[in-house]
């Protein structure tokens, strides 16, 4: 009866087993990363019996775009639903409370329990030692111990330190043999630390029928909105005569709840394209905004480019030199829209939000160097590197650290997006070239004449070239634009500059020989209604 019973409890054991999920964890492959999301491409083994069953997937990311997720299954496999969920409660989940579990966790607490006693069994013979060694010392005739008693004394502690020395020897071995036990316990629990991979919360539910049973292998790709990457640049030169030195970078960040671990890395410039409708052109109708306002001129609007190359200096950023062989490791895939970059080398992308640096390429720029001066907005000058045929490159606009001979100048930006045939990069201020920007007070004023309002502005501009080289300059200023038939403006002077009538910018190209000084001068006037107020005038 004993056996039969038996044997009922063990097939209905295996009943209750067959119905039980499948668990397994996925190890990421590889991931393409887009400016705002990246696709994560993962792989796993499980062993699946013959019929349908349950199979729950960890260690996927914890938030993902549900309906981009797909699974690649053999022939013999048929998916017939997939479910994400971070909050996956089951009783038969490896850290749940089966039986199997139960039984591996009141292991570990025995054989704790039992290593704690043999460490204060170890501890207390160790201290019987020491006290035994301490006590040990006799002083000769003035112990009062006769030679009989002195050589028992002797026996007594050499039997007594030998006896304890031998149970330490024993505690000692009995305390290892323990904690091989409790790691061996442990990694069936399959501890995360133990584990190669950060374990998510993220989990996918699959349902599978299964024809033929054995060890499957299943691939898993999704997108998730938890990564990111931008471009970023080190620009190296040793002087205005030598080529940039460009380390084109990106800085990956990705907070998944996974640990990308040796995996192979794509970076893509855009955004990923999950709306696979066709568009409908509709009717394009023109309409009017609002009346511009009456401002004499606009500074951004009339030369966004002035402004752009004063303030492309920015916060400081250590840097760090890569070697040139990371180009032998890049293929770069271009399209009409976009750029991809197929990195060879396998890279570990932790998942703590942090910046991972990863070199791309490294370019030589063939460069030519002038200065720029915008002595209204800012009264330095601007070393530039004109690039030419940039477009070769595939650069992306980004960020970009300065090392000039040597020297970490600040931060600039790399903008490839424009409709100029030469790529202009700002290399920081050069102080040894001198400007100001003075309003002359006697050539300036204001008039009053019958109904109209008429003022006269006039300034110099000083330059001084205190290197020992010569250097060419360019110097771009303005005078305002009327947006109102009321407002009237004249140019006075302008000392030889090109003048852009569209967009009223002045441009001088100067040549300065070293200890050189050069003074050009600007004036225009400005005639509008007196009873009228000009902001920014």
């Amino acid at each position: 009866m004993k056996k039969i019973l038996l044997f009922c409890m063990l097939l209905l054991s295996g009943m209750l087993f067959a119905q039980k999920p499948i668990f397994t964890s996925a190890k990421a492959k590889s991931a393409t990363v887009y400016f705002n999301a990246a696709e994560i491409s993962q792989t796993i083994n499980v062993n699946i019996p013959v019929g349908t069953h349950e199979i729950v997937v960890k260690n996927v990311a914890n938030y993902l775009n549900e309906s981009s997720i797909q699974i690649g299954a053999p022939s013999n496999v048929t998916v017939l639903s997939v479910q994400f969920t971070n909050d996956y409660i089951s009783e038969y989940e490896i850290d749940g409370n089966s039986p199997a579990t139960k039984k591996v966790k009141d292991s570990i607490t025995l054989v704790q329990k039992e290593l704690e006693k043999v460490i204060n069994a170890r501890n207390s013979e160790v201290k019987t030692i020491e006290l035994l060694d301490k006590n040990q010392q006799v002083t000769g005739s003035n112990s009062g111990l006769d030679v009989a008693e002195l050589i028992k004394m002797v026996d007594y502690y050499k039997a007594k330190r030998t006896e304890t020395s031998n149970m330490i020897n024993t505690l000692t071995e009995k305390e290892k043999k323990l904690n091989d036990i409790l790691v061996k316990l442990n990694n069936k629990l399959e501890i995360d630390t133990s584990k190669e991979e950060k374990t998510s919360s993220g989990k996918l539910v699959l349902q599978v029928m299964n024809e033929i049973a054995g060890n499957v292998p299943l691939e898993i790709s999704y997108l998730t909105n938890n990564a990111s990457w931008i471009p970023f640049y080190d620009l190296r030169t040793e002087s205005v005569t030598a080529p940039i030195n460009m380390m084109y970078k990106a800085q990956v960040v990705q907070n998944t709840g996974i640990d990308w671990k040796k995996v192979k890395l794509t970076l893509f410039s855009g955004l990923p394209n999950q709306n696979n409708q066709t568009p409908t052109i509709n009717p394009w109708f023109l309409s009017y905004q609002g009346q511009p306002y009456a401002y004499a001129y606009d500074t951004e609007a009339a030369k966004p480019q002035m402004q752009e190359v004063v303030t492309s200096m920015g916060i400081k950023r250590k840097d760090k030199s890569l070697g040139s062989s990371v180009t032998n490791y890049t293929t770069i895939n271009e399209n009409q829209l976009n750029v991809s970059f197929d990195i060879d080398i396998p890279y570990d992308i932790l998942s703590n939000g942090k910046i991972h640096s990863v070199a791309l390429k490294e370019i030589k720029l063939p460069a030519t160097y002038k200065y720029y001066a915008a002595p209204k907005l800012d009264k330095e000058a601007f070393l530039l590197a004109e690039i030419t045929d940039y477009g070769k490159y595939n650069l992306l606009k980004g960020e970009a650290n300065i090392i000039f001979e040597g020297m970490y100048v600040g931060k600039t930006m790399v903008d490839p997006n424009q409709t100029s045939d030469t790529l202009n990069l700002s290399m920081g201020r050069d102080k040894k070239v001198s400007i100001t920007r003075e309003k002359i007070v006697d050539k300036s004023g204001t008039k009053f004449l019958s109904g109209k309002k008429e003022q006269t502005f006039t300034y110099d501009i000083t330059i001084r070239n205190n290197k020992k080289e010569a250097i060419s300059l360019k110097v771009e200023d303005q005078y305002p634009l009327s947006t109102d038939k009321e407002i009237e403006i004249e140019l006075l002077q302008k000392d030889g500059a090109k003048v852009n009538a569209e967009t009223a910018i002045l441009t001088w190209d100067l040549n300065l020989k070293p200890n050189e000084t050069k003074k050009i001068r600007i004036s225009y006037k400005v005639k509008y209604p007196k009873d009228k107020i000009i902001a920014n005038l």
